[in-house]
């Protein structure tokens, strides 16, 4: 079986296909999902639909990317929106310098915010880095994030990176750029993360993965990205499936109800 460890649910593209949606999930053996949060205005939208099964869980944060009108989270309020069973991480949260030009002072603040929170409420870091790596291990290094833990969501950056990450403690997930022709280098890195810590996800309804590449994203596509690492690898697609759904349960294990 598979779980896909990142994916957008409420995102109005997938929330139309619902019920064709969990119908794949079950078709392609993808038992659990993880909806993730990336407003504090949408996160009543991702926790209703992590109610909604009990295959699903969520988590509560702001994406890094979201330039907000009214006020940014505090640590404080990222307590009280995580102390709830469904969820079960802080994020998805860290420094994107792709789009957005400095000053990001602010983009930096919010970081440090969400590892707070995460350190206090004892719940793992969900985090995304965009041409910002030197800048999301510092302030993971300031902040000990490794006390919360976590994982480096849809993972593109490089091997030296990746090792750096998980000396932290942190965990990599691969979505479904790794399957693309031209990901050469991630695709060197899913053959050197240690089996036992390594995710997947699809980071739907982004990224489809080959064959898929090009259409809407879901859930169900997870399978291609454990088939094609499990080719990479030389290993089983049974064995990814085996590691990565253990490997989840290990991150989430204080929280997660399963």
């Amino acid at each position: 079986m598979f779980i896909d460890s990142h994916c957008h649910l409420d995102f109005p593209e997938l929330q139309a296909e619902h019920d064709n949606v969990f119908a794949l999930m079950q078709q392609n053996q993808v038992t659990h999902a993880l909806t993730i949060s990336t407003t504090l205005k949408s996160f009543p939208d991702v926790l209703r639909v992590a109610e909604s099964r009990p295959n699903l869980w969520c988590s509560a944060g702001v994406h890094p990317d979201e330039q907000i009108d009214d006020h940014e989270p505090t640590v404080e309020e990222l307590l009280r929106l995580a102390d709830h069973p469904k969820v079960v991480a802080i994020g998805e949260t860290g420094l994107d310098y792709y789009r957005l030009p400095e000053p990001l002072d602010w983009q930096r603040e919010r970081f440090r915010t969400h590892i707070r929170a995460a350190r206090q409420c004892k719940k793992p870091l969900v985090i995304h880095t965009r041409n910002a790596s030197a800048d999301t291990l510092r302030l993971m290094r300031e902040e000990n994030a490794g006390e919360a833990g976590g994982v480096m969501h849809c993972f593109t950056e490089s091997q030296d990176v990746a090792r750096a990450s998980l000396e932290l403690g942190f965990y990599i997930s691969l979505s479904g750029i790794v399957t693309f022709k031209s990901a050469k280098d991630l695709q060197a890195v899913a053959k050197m993360v240690p089996l036992d810590r390594l995710l997947i996800e699809t980071d739907s309804p982004f990224l489809a993965p080959t064959p898929h590449r090009g259409k809407m994203n879901q859930p169900g596509y997870v399978r291609h990205v454990g088939e094609f690492i499990a080719q990479l690898r030389g290993v089983s697609v049974e064995a990814i499936a085996d590691a990565t759904t253990a490997n989840f349960y290990r991150l989430f294990a204080d929280t997660l109800k399963h």
